[in-house]
Formats: structure tokens, sequence, C-alpha cells
């Protein structure tokens, strides 16, 4: 019998396992009376990620309910420029939002690469604690946001639907997205470094607005400092490199490009076929995902058929790991996501 731990991580490198691993992003958050709880504990999102032992209790709530093959650590994608002392606040209903934006060059050169050991030593510290009480057991999953996803947080200052500023940038004055981009790329190399010393067995890129580009500026803006990420992951705790997942939402039209940068896997969301993306990319990478999160609101039968359309679409042999197309939406039943589990097993 296969282990939880191993099951995911051999079906990251395209080796045979027993059953579909299964884990679901966003699997530690609100639809969990549980992380309810310990939130209204901490009083706020940010306290909540920043104390590495309540980081710790709600990474591991999903496992102690479902038989999920992966961990997630508990954090955000925003931990960086926070520690670059931009000033994050989450605010529910509203998201997140900076004190401090970056639109100079000045801005730019103030920047340096935070030490995860100090600015970051909560997340790290949560790996560690995470890392003791699994035991093993279960993989850990640790993540970073994509250079240009944190960019476009850091010049709009927060959440935003049209991506004025940020593009303006890229257009107007390329030299200076680069270079916010580059200390960006460095940054969040170091930061997974030092989650992969510390314990994690897998580690994913979060490119959440690269699909917002077109093909020639995700070439340049996105998917290279992806690469550089990835090239530059140099930490082999266990003698092996820890496999590594590049999701980008929306970024169907640029599979095969995504599939040249090094990653062992894809993620891919609901709108593309996985079956269609398997025959992009060939054997090069495994691949994650993708039923839609709104799938887990149908009837026991809907989602049982929903379930089984994915398996069937990514069809027989190795690399695939079961996944929503993007983070679960927090009205979600948990008793679905029980379901949903046994049912990929």
């Amino acid at each position: 019998m296969i282990s939880k731990k191993h099951r995911l991580i051999r079906a990251l490198r395209r080796e045979p396992v027993d059953a579909t691993p299964v884990w679901i992003m966003r699997q530690a958050g609100r639809y969990l009376p549980e992380y309810r709880a310990t939130r209204k504990r901490a009083g706020n999102f940010m306290t909540l990620c920043k104390t590495p032992e309540l980081a710790c209790e709600v990474t591991l709530q999903p496992l102690q309910r479902f038989a999920l093959d992966a961990a997630i650590l508990f954090s955000d994608i925003l931990t960086i420029p926070d520690a670059m002392g931009l000033g994050l606040s989450v605010e529910e209903g509203i998201g997140p939002r900076f004190s401090r934006t970056v639109t100079t060059q000045s801005d730019v050169n103030a920047l340096g690469v935070p030490d995860p050991e100090t600015e970051l030593r909560y997340v790290i510290d949560a790996v560690r604690l995470v890392t003791h009480e699994l035991a093993n057991r279960t993989p850990l999953i640790g993540f970073a946001g994509s250079p240009w996803t944190i960019a476009s947080y850091m010049v709009e200052g927060g959440s935003t639907r049209e991506f004025k500023k940020i593009k303006a940038l890229i257009y107007e004055d390329p030299a200076l997205a680069e270079k916010l981009l580059s200390v960006l790329s460095d940054s969040v190399t170091v930061y997974l470094n030092a989650q992969i010393q510390a314990g994690v067995n897998a580690v994913m890129l979060f490119d959440t607005w690269g699909g917002i580009l077109e093909a020639r500026a995700y070439q340049q803006f996105s998917l290279q400092y992806m690469q550089r990420i990835i090239e530059g992951l140099t930490a082999v705790p266990d003698g092996k490199r820890v496999p590594t997942i590049i999701f980008t939402k929306g970024g169907g039209p640029s599979l095969e490009r995504i599939a040249e940068a090094g990653a062992s896997a894809l993620g891919i969301d609901w709108t593309q076929s996985l079956g269609e993306a398997r025959r992009r990319v060939g054997d090069r990478v495994a691949l994650q995902g993708n039923m839609d999160p709104f799938v887990l609101h149908s009837d026991a039968s809907q989602l049982e058929r929903e379930v089984r359309a994915v398996l069937e679409d990514f069809g027989q042999g190795p690399g695939h790991v079961f996944n929503l197309g993007h983070g679960i939406t927090p009205d979600v039943d948990p008793d679905k996501v029980a379901l949903l589990v046994d049912l990929v097993h």
C-alpha cells in the first residue's frame, strides 16, 4: 500500500500510484466551522497568519476531517510584500490592501529581499510545526505567489478587476516593471528554499493573475520569472529536488510554454479540458485539477458524475493530482468535500 505521503509525490513525478491523490486549494478555510472558530479566536486574518501555532492548527484541520493526500500550509501569497514594509491588511469581504504602493523608481529601489528567518520567520516556524505534527504521514505543500501576481497587488494597492496601474507600468516603463519582478523572483526563490529546508515536500507557485496578460506579455512578465524561481530552487533535504507546481489561472493558451518552464506539474483551471491539456503537453509534466469548485453545490449523484468525468478526461496512466480548478468557496458543505475525496479514491 502506497502511503498518503508517497501517493502525492509519486503522482507529481509521474510515477504509478494506487489511487489518484486529491487535495483542494483553500482546503483550510472558511467553509470549515473549526476554521471560523480559530480565526475568531485570533481576532483577524493577519494574526492568524502570523501566529505559527494557529497557522499550524488550521493547516491540519482539513486532514482531521478528510482523507486528503496533502496538507497545504496556511499562509498568504502576499507575505513577501508585507515583509518588505508595504503594510498588508486583509478585511472580510474586501480582500487584501496595502498601506503603501509601489509606483516609482525610488519605490522599487527601496525594496530588498526579505530574510525568511527574520522578517518571515513566522511562516518558516509554522512549516516546522506542521511537519513535526504530520510526522511524515502526509506531505506538506508550501507555496508562494508568482512575481507577476505579487507585483499586481503591490502596484494596484489591493484587489482590482481592471489592472490599470500594473498594465500601464509594463507598457509605459517595462524596464521598471522588470526590475520589480526581478527582486520579487529573488525573494520568492529564497522564501521557497527556506520552506523546503524547513520541511515542505512540494512547492506551488500561484500565478493568479497571469491569465490577464496576452501571450507575449505573459512570457515576458510572468512565465520567465517563474522559470527563474524553479531553476533557483536548490534546497534538497532528502537528496532529491522537491516537486514543483505552477498554477496560472486562465493559462490555457500558454500550456505548452508553461510545460517548458521546468515545473513537475501544471495546475489546470476548469475552463481547460484535462484530456486536451494532456495531449498538448505530453509526458513532460503531471497535471493537477480541475473540477469547477461550484460542482460541490451539486447533489451526490451529480457530484459523482462530475468526479468521474474529470478522471476519465485525464485518462489512464500516471501524472494526475485531482483538485478543483480554483479554490473552494466559503459556502460549501464540508460533507460534500468528504464525499468528493472518497469518490476520487
